[in-house]
């Protein structure tokens, strides 16, 4: 591996680039619009079906555990279909691949509008796919097209996450009851943004041989220079943010899935646990905003990843100990700032211990692929230990000491150093 000392950003992109020649700022200005209006695709998808699910299960007589998988086939496509992801951008280019998952994605909401349980659920699959292939693109493009301001494009990026995130789970249900009460045209409905943001990608798909940042658009590496996937396997700073990756994101999903239930269970009423679920979203826009700014002025480089996960274990103990009255409102905030602060970490790690885009593209489908496969045993695995022990508990208690291992983990993908470079 090479060690080094990596700044959040590089010099701007001198005159003389292709950036310049191709539109200069206010091509870079585009392109940048381009990715968060992607970016805030890659969350609606999945995040607007909790609110409808028990309208689902009524509708089509299905139980609530089936209901459920609604919710996790989703996360568990995010790692499978992440490892086609080098062999699609080889073949198709890295700016065009993103361009077809807004393609994929929309087909996929779109298929929920059929009135049958199959197309609700292979609907489901595509838009998990395509979610998944652009959450591998989006480190690469961002490293290749914005290597001079990393920190502001990766701030932005995870905060778009968080936005349609919740967008969705706001105004679905106000959807639904516009729309007589179809559930189909609620979710459906989350096509248009993604229609949207692919009419607006187009022009740079069409345009991938232009960089923003002066390197070649979508050839991301001569041959020679391709990482293997078989290094980055034996590679401990690819392990470490990998692990990383995998446990945030468990934390995340197994916190989304779990806490209205946990908080009902509490004595808090389904309205009031839904709102405040909702509302974890705004500290945790806040927290990815200011991430990289602790990133580049924080030292050592480990003490943003033990803020995250001290605030996370405060806030599930906090909602364990104390659920009623206002204290739920703070333990959310502390839960919100900390998963909004561990995913913005776990995203720019990708693209800063990588050496160029290509290792980007490798690592990133590494860390999201085997991250989110891992991420998925989490709102089962805490479903089926709450099952067998009738209590919170022991699942806070399973949660916290994961986020131990996340703080390990996180402090060592925080090293500013990079992979090995396939190949040598």
């Amino acid at each position: 591996m090479t060690t080094m000392h990596e700044p959040l950003d590089t010099a701007p992109t001198p005159l003389t680039t292709p950036s310049a020649r191709h539109g200069g700022v206010l091509f870079g200005v585009y392109v940048g619009v381009g990715l968060l209006l992607i970016a805030l695709n890659l969350r609606m998808g999945v995040a607007s079906v909790g609110p409808v699910l028990p309208a689902i299960e009524r509708d089509l007589g299905i139980p609530s555990a089936a209901a459920g998988l609604l919710t996790t086939i989703p996360v568990f496509a995010f790692g499978a279909f992440a490892f086609l992801t080098p062999t699609l951008t080889r073949r198709i280019g890295l700016h065009r691949l993103l361009a077809l998952t807004m393609v994929v994605v929309a087909v996929g909401i779109g298929t929920r509008l059929l009135d049958s349980p199959v197309a609700l659920f292979g609907g489901t699959v595509l838009v998990g796919a395509g979610i998944a292939v652009a959450n591998v693109c989006m480190p690469a493009v961002i490293k290749q097209d914005f290597a001079h301001r990393l920190s502001l494009m990766m701030g932005l990026y995870s905060t778009a996450l968080f936005v349609g995130a919740a967008a969705a789970a706001a105004f679905t249900v106000p959807l639904m009851t516009a729309l007589d009460g179809s559930w189909r045209g609620a979710l459906a409905f989350w096509a248009v943004p993604a229609v949207l943001a692919l009419l607006v990608w187009l022009p740079r798909a069409v345009r991938g041989s232009a960089s923003v940042a002066g390197t070649p658009g979508d050839a991301i590496a001569e041959p020679r220079d391709e990482p293997r996937m078989s290094v980055l396997l034996r590679d401990p700073v690819a392990w470490a943010v990998t692990v990383f990756m995998g446990l945030q994101s468990l934390s995340y999903y197994a916190a989304l899935t779990w806490i209205p239930t946990m908080l009902q269970d509490a004595g808090v009423p389904l309205a009031d646990a839904g709102l405040l679920l909702s509302y974890s979203s705004f500290p945790g826009v806040a927290a990815a905003l200011l991430a990289p700014m602790m990133l580049r002025r924080i030292r050592p480089t480990w003490l943003p990843v033990l803020l995250s996960t001290l605030l996370c274990a405060a806030g599930l103990i906090g909602l364990l100990v104390v659920p009623g009255g206002v204290a739920p409102w703070v333990w959310m905030t502390l839960l919100g700032l900390g998963q909004g602060t561990a995913i913005t970490l776990s995203l720019t790690y990708i693209v800063l211990r990588a050496p160029d885009a290509a290792h980007t593209a490798h690592l990133s489908t590494m860390a999201q692929g085997i991250g989110y496969l891992l991420a998925g045993f989490g709102p089962i695995g805490l479903g089926i230990l709450h099952a067998a022990v009738g209590g919170w508990a022991l699942p806070v208690a399973a949660l916290v000491l994961l986020l131990g291992v996340q703080s390990v983990a996180g402090a060592a993908a925080s090293r500013e150093r990079h992979v090995r470079a396939g190949g040598r």
